[in-house]
């Protein structure tokens, strides 16, 4: 995985998000009813299961991490990430297991053929170690429609990075999420919270590492304690995406 990651901002990068968007669509029908909120991480670094994982249980909240197999116990500028084992802890624990390509792929810039093939032997390492991953989301929130065409055969759901709230309609292979991140992280997220509740929607949260320190892609265990807290007084029921879908 790069740690400098530059999102393609040329004409073509942009008309390819456009035209990702419009394209091969799955329209979400039977959505439970709302408000509810899912928290979500990204590449599994250890610190999202030392502090994130607990900070859900205490809460009697579950949680769901997208993983990169070939990451597993790599060092990285967000922490470490999770080894095989410590997947099986959270797993065991209740909290979801989902798939994010093999090598933390661009969807976007990557051929289809070569998407497939990465997220195959990613579902094919995780099975081996006895997870089923049904639920899918894209690296950096890039996709191309021919891959989001072909990925959408083997996902119940796919989520992206532009931020927004799922509702009756959405598209579910390219489910909107909001970040916990950066300075303004937490009280962007209560916002999107307050909206979730005040629509009776369903609010996907995302974060990386969870930690003192983060990473310019994670949150404190602060920031995660408090939005926790906050989804809850709100009224917001708080489960995995699998659940939800």
């Amino acid at each position: 995985m790069n740690p400098i990651y530059s999102a393609d901002r040329s004409l073509k990068g942009k008309l390819r998000r456009r035209l990702a968007r419009l394209r091969h669509r799955r329209s979400l029908v039977d959505l439970p009813e709302g408000p509810i909120v899912s928290f979500t991480f990204d590449d599994a670094p250890a610190s999202s299961r030392e502090h994130g994982a607990p900070i859900l249980e205490a809460s009697g909240s579950l949680g769901t991490w997208y993983v990169c197999a070939g990451l597993c116990g790599q060092d990285s500028h967000m922490g470490r990430f999770l080894d095989h084992d410590e997947i099986a802890d959270l797993a065991a624990r209740g909290h979801e297991i989902a798939c994010h390509t093999y090598s933390h792929l661009d969807c976007g810039r990557a051929l289809p053929d070569a998407t497939g093939e990465d997220c195959e032997r990613n579902r094919e390492a995780l099975a081996r170690k006895g997870f089923d991953l049904r639920h899918f989301a894209y690296p950096y929130g890039e996709v191309s429609a021919s891959a989001k065409a072909m990925l959408g055969a083997h996902y119940g759901s796919m989520r992206a990075l532009h931020p927004g709230l799922v509702k009756a309609g959405s598209d579910r292979n390219q489910l909107p999420a909001v970040g916990i991140e950066g300075a303004d992280g937490l009280d962007r997220a209560r916002r999107w919270i307050d909206r979730a509740v005040q629509e009776r929607a369903w609010l996907i949260l995302y974060s990386h590492d969870v930690r003192e320190s983060p990473s310019d892609f994670g949150c404190t265990p602060g920031t995660l304690e408090k939005l926790v807290s906050h989804a809850k007084a709100s009224g917001a029921r708080i489960a995995r995406v699998g659940d939800v879908i």
